[in-house]
């Protein structure tokens, strides 16, 4: 059976800042923060996702240049050195491949420029996309996951665009429309922290907050990507994560990880698979 080619992007910085790879402090004990990435891998090595996809490469948009990248990288790096840490274990395979060796940089340097450089950034962000298009066409992908990507893509999901449909997020927030749980943004698992302990941003620029109806349960959504925020069409959700009002950030993350998110993921993997099938038909 063919498999379905998939690439896997993400920003590198988002992962530092689970510390992923690493073990965090989690209600007095240790406990190994492994990233969606690495589940992935593990489960194209364990489970039926190994006779339907292949993992053509990783793509990180994290930029050398920029100061700010550097600095959230600080202990990483923007790849792996021996002896150093890294966001999954160095020797790490999928199907006899190092991770490691899959890795390509498309940096979206067009973040170093000015906010209110309005013409310029949408130029630069527009070459940045072609970049993008040009190396997952190098990898001849036919599917691709988002992780963690800290950037809104435009012209890659423009409908009838060469990617319309074929890139799918994985977010830790449940993002169908009118639900209860939704959340939406970079600040999903914050948002829903507070939540928990009956209270939402009013503000996220002076973290002004207000009571709100107390929501102690969080998740994850696998959705194809449109040119909004978290807003495109979900393919697999699960809301399985209970929130202590007591968690730190990083607690919250790890749970949702183990509770929602990875299986959200899996099963959004499992059911474009039957989309695919379809479509053969």
């Amino acid at each position: 059976m063919t498999k379905t080619k998939l690439v896997y992007i993400m920003s590198l910085r988002n992962a530092a800042a689970d510390r992923a790879g690493q073990h965090i402090e989690y209600k007095g004990e240790r406990r190994y923060m492994k990233s969606p990435l690495e589940y992935l891998v593990e489960r194209l090595g364990d489970s039926p996702l190994g006779d339907i996809y292949s993992l053509e490469g990783v793509i990180y948009d994290d930029d050398e240049g920029s100061p700010k990248d550097r600095e959230k990288l600080a202990g990483y790096g923007f790849r792996y050195e021996p002896g150093g840490q890294w966001i999954h274990p160095p020797e790490l395979t999928v199907h006899g491949v190092p991770v490691t060796s899959l890795l390509h940089a498309v940096p979206s340097s067009y973040r170093r420029l000015p906010i209110d450089a309005v013409a310029e950034r949408a130029a630069q962000k527009s070459a940045f996309e072609r970049r993008l298009l040009d190396k997952l066409h190098a990898l001849d992908a036919d599917f691709v996951v988002l992780d963690g990507l800290l950037v809104i893509l435009d012209e890659l999901v423009r409908p009838g665009a060469a990617f319309d449909r074929r890139i799918a997020n994985i977010h830790p927030g449940v993002t169908r429309l009118g639900s209860p749980f939704e959340r939406r943004g970079a600040y999903a698992t914050l948002d829903a922290l507070y939540g928990a302990r009956g209270q939402r941003v009013a503000d996220w620029t002076t973290m002004r907050m207000e009571p709100a109806p107390l929501i102690d349960r969080t998740g994850a959504s696998f959705h194809y990507v449109d040119n909004g925020i978290d807003s495109g069409e979900v393919i697999f959700d699960v809301l399985g994560t209970s929130i202590d009002p007591a968690d730190t950030i990083l607690e919250l993350r790890w749970n949702n990880f183990q509770r929602s998110l990875f299986p959200a993921l899996e099963g959004g993997l499992l059911a474009m698979a039957e989309s695919f099938a379809k479509e053969a038909i």
